[in-house]
């Protein structure tokens, strides 16, 4: 099948679907019939649901699905970084087990890495996982996790060997978060929402076979979600809608889409919102202002920058090229992008930036984006371990100085939190 030609595939899949779309049937009859037929994941293997097309195939898919109005699988969240995980270093019983209820969306994720104690030093992870009759015994905390309040599986980063340097006693697992060990508190932000949670795991308990790569390799595993992670946080993020059709399939997936996106309705803020810069000039009075231009102008040069960036990091993913420093390069970009966006809006408005609700004629929004623009040069790793990436694989610099990668990491000095 990788030998087809695009007109090839747009002809199997028309064929597909004017046999078997039916927009009247349920999301989840639909999409398991997707996969299937591995037209729901079609870069997939064909062993595991695909069929095993290049991975630049699937936009040619995806334009005959929109020509139909057909819905495809479930692509939105956590999910899509499991998925990546999962094909790439799972086990068969892993991918029989989850890539289904993953491309029909009947199974929500999240990614439990991040720790208090530990911030973006994702090596310094402490949470332990202990061996115990036959099964893991998970004892931790994580934070900063998104959807973890309606997640069924998370994606566990967990030290299993204290006595190893930090980036080696680390094992990779996949959590069953409905279970008594786990508890879940979500956080309040100074933007007014509650995207995040801390997760607490108390005795938690994971099975032998739930262990995701060799012992020992959970950092590389992590690597491969991270890489997806960082090539879904460029400029070029899409926020997904749906249609407003009312056949039962659209309207069971309008819900899906309500309930995945909730916590990143505030993430168009958090990218600056350059597309308002304009606007928001005239609005205030201060287009003419030749200062002002002049720092849109800037603005938006840095943007269309970010964008061709972005492209090209896209591209190569098309192109079936391995997860590189791209990936890298483009969540620098998009960091950037939104401190020139955050500093231009501040210039606009002056002192009305800090307007909140019915105070602003503009619902607040500005406000919004000054305090949601810092999260965007933290959240996927912060701009700083952006830049060491960039550095050492790239321009091929030497890794800067550590004390903490050569000594057993129950040695290594770390923040107490508790």
């Amino acid at each position: 099948m990788t030998n087809v030609t695009e007109d090839e595939v747009r002809s199997q899949v028309r064929d597909y679907l004017a046999k078997n779309w039916d927009p009247n049937r349920s999301l989840v009859e639909w999409r398991g019939m997707l996969a299937e037929s591995g037209w729901g994941m079609p870069h997939w293997p064909k062993e595991w649901l695909g069929r095993g097309l290049p991975l630049g195939m699937t936009a040619i898919v995806d334009e005959e699905f929109n020509k139909f109005g057909a819905v495809g699988a479930a692509k939105m969240g956590i999910r899509v970084l499991a998925a990546a995980t999962i094909l790439e270093h799972g086990t068969d019983l892993q991918k029989e087990k989850y890539l289904k209820g993953i491309m029909t969306g009947e199974e929500t994720w999240c990614q439990l890495f991040s720790e208090p104690g530990s911030g973006s030093d994702l090596a310094g992870a402490a949470t332990r996982a202990d061996f115990k009759d036959g099964k893991w015994i998970i004892n931790g905390q994580k934070v900063w996790t998104t959807s973890a309040h309606h997640a069924h599986y998370g994606l566990l980063l967990a030290r299993t060997d204290w006595d190893a340097v930090k980036h080696k006693g680390l094992s990779y697992f996949i959590l069953d978060m409905h279970q008594p060990g786990v508890q879940v508190h979500q956080l309040k932000q100074m933007n007014g929402h509650a995207s995040f949670n801390q997760v607490f795991m108390t005795d938690a308990v994971i099975e032998a076979n739930m262990q995701v790569g060799e012992l020992g390799e959970g950092w590389k595993v992590a690597t491969t979600t991270l890489m997806n992670e960082r090539r879904g946080a460029d400029s070029a993020r899409r926020y997904e809608s749906g249609t407003d059709r009312p056949e039962r399939i659209y309207e069971e997936e309008r819900e899906e889409i309500a309930t995945v996106m909730a916590p990143y309705t505030w993430y168009p803020q958090r990218t600056g919102r350059v597309d308002l810069l304009i606007d928001q000039a005239k609005a205030m009075g201060v287009w003419n202002d030749p200062d002002i231009r002049q720092e849109i102008a800037k603005t938006l040069t840095i943007a269309k920058s970010a964008e061709w960036t972005a492209r090209r990091a896209r591209a190569a993913s098309q192109a079936g090229k391995p997860q590189g420093p791209e990936g890298s390069i483009g969540k620098l970009a998009a960091s950037i992008v939104a401190r020139s966006a955050n500093l231009t809006h501040t210039k606009i408005a002056g002192p009305n930036a800090m307007l909140t609700g019915e105070e602003d004629g503009a619902g607040g929004v500005v406000a919004e984006i000054l305090v949601s623009t810092p999260a965007i040069s933290i959240a996927g790793g912060t701009d700083e371990i952006q830049r060491n990436i960039i550095s050492e694989r790239i321009l091929k610099m030497p890794k800067e100085n550590r004390t903490d990668t050569d000594r057993p990491f129950r040695d290594v000095p770390r923040n107490q939190v508790g």
